[in-house]
């Protein structure tokens, strides 16, 4: 008899398969007679065991029948096609914006672990939660960003280095949240990691762990103290006093708190000096500003109820919302010790004509990923199927995030 134990894997019986759930959120489906092609077996909640076949055995032939298998994995809160990034998948974590690393020439490298989000604010710069039009989703192994991280930071040589993760949707969906501060705080180099919430899936436990895990700080999407004006902005049930009451916690641990607003015109005006004050009232603000009010811009896939301001309009703005309320709303970039440091070398520039292959589908319309020089492309309007030769010219390629042209 063979017990195979997982840590990222539950089980569960339904009729004539078995109904494999990963990550908490993500999920696909086993025929029993799959299984029994190993052995006869038996499931329970984290563990499978497998009779008369040795470990090995039985390790190697389900591995290759769940790789199979997770090609029809699904994200749970939206039924989308999810695809799992990992060391062995021969996808880079450098090239999208969609997953994977992004380092923008400074001392912060972005960390996006996940895709998915719980609400759907209708601002959404990325058109998430379960309004989204994004035809898929992505999970990144943690390992795999981890090491992947540690190879930026050695390229950076600075002991200043600000891990800040950012995903295109809501983080704390993912399971290994807390081993994956953990493990990035421990990298020589790392000074800080911080990480962009909601809040909703946040609990006093959970803080608790991310805290003693080693993040430093959390920036906190709160974009009204009115709970009608909350749970409109957030486009989905929104349970205002839940986050209020976290935000009042978290300064009580040994991490920071950045309450991080975005100014809807029209909107908030008049909320954005309430959730300074809150701010300040509750601890916010240690080693940051209390408060980082962001201005809306519209951004073409993105959810875009109102016209953009200029900058200019933005901070005449704030200025005159500090005047009338006498608190700080403006801070620049130095309070968040932001620092330039070299950028990761570009294998090609804009203009070049190169040749890749097709890996992904993307994310919006007919766009589909594609791999070269241990980059990931995003070509907008192609049709070809995974596998696929191409020939492409690169249309962009700032901060190494890569957009083709199909040429053939």
């Amino acid at each position: 008899m063979s017990e195979l134990t997982f840590k990222d894997l539950s089980f569960e019986k339904q009729e004539d398969k078995i109904k494999i759930n990963f990550l908490k959120i993500f999920y696909a489906y086993m025929d029993n007679k799959s299984l029994e092609k190993i052995a006869p077996f038996e499931v329970n909640k984290n563990s499978i065991t497998f009779k008369n076949v040795s470990e090995n055995n039985a390790r190697r032939k389900f591995e290759f029948l769940l790789s199979t298998t997770f090609k029809n994995l699904k994200n749970r809160l939206n039924n989308k096609s999810t695809y799992y990034i990992h060391q062995s998948s021969g996808m880079p974590l450098i090239g999208t914006n969609y997953f994977g690393l992004v380092d923008r020439g400074s001392n912060v490298i972005e960390v996006k672990p996940i895709t998915s989000c719980n609400i759907s604010c209708i601002f959404c710069s990325v058109d998430e939660g379960p309004k989204s039009r994004r035809k898929v989703d992505f999970v990144v192994e943690k390992d795999y960003l981890v090491n992947e991280f540690r190879k930026i930071v050695e390229f950076k040589k600075s002991n200043n280095i600000d891990a800040h993760i950012n995903a295109q949707g809501e983080p704390t969906l993912y399971a290994d949240m807390v081993e994956l501060v953990k493990d990035i705080i421990s990298i020589s180099g790392v000074k800080t990691i911080s990480i962009d919430t909601n809040g909703l899936l946040l609990t006093k436990q959970y803080v608790d762990e991310l805290a003693e895990a080693g993040l430093t700080r959390i920036n906190l999407s709160i974009h009204a103290m009115d709970p009608q004006k909350a749970n409109y902005l957030a486009g989905y049930p929104y349970n205002l006093n839940k986050v209020l009451e976290i935000a009042r916690y978290i300064p009580q641990t040994k991490m920071d708190l950045i309450i991080v607003p975005v100014w809807m015109p029209g909107y908030n005006d008049e909320e954005l000096p309430k959730l300074a004050k809150f701010a300040v009232e509750i601890g916010a603000g240690k080693n940051c500003p209390p408060i980082g009010i962001q201005n809306m811009l519209n951004y073409r896939f993105g959810r875009n109820p109102v016209k953009e301001v200029s900058m200019d309009i933005f901070y005449s703005k704030m200025r005159e919302l500090e005047q009338k309320h006498g608190i700080r709303l403006i801070f620049d970039k130095y309070a968040f010790n932001i620092e330039d440091l070299p950028e990761l070398p570009k294998p090609f520039k804009k203009g070049n004509i190169i040749e890749a292959e097709v890996v992904l589908p993307g994310r919006l319309g007919n766009e589909m990923l594609a791999v070269a020089k241990g980059r990931l492309i995003s070509v907008p309007e192609c049709f070809k199927e995974i596998g696929s030769k191409v020939r492409l010219k690169i249309k962009r390629s700032k901060h190494n995030i890569f957009l083709g042209e199909l040429l053939n």
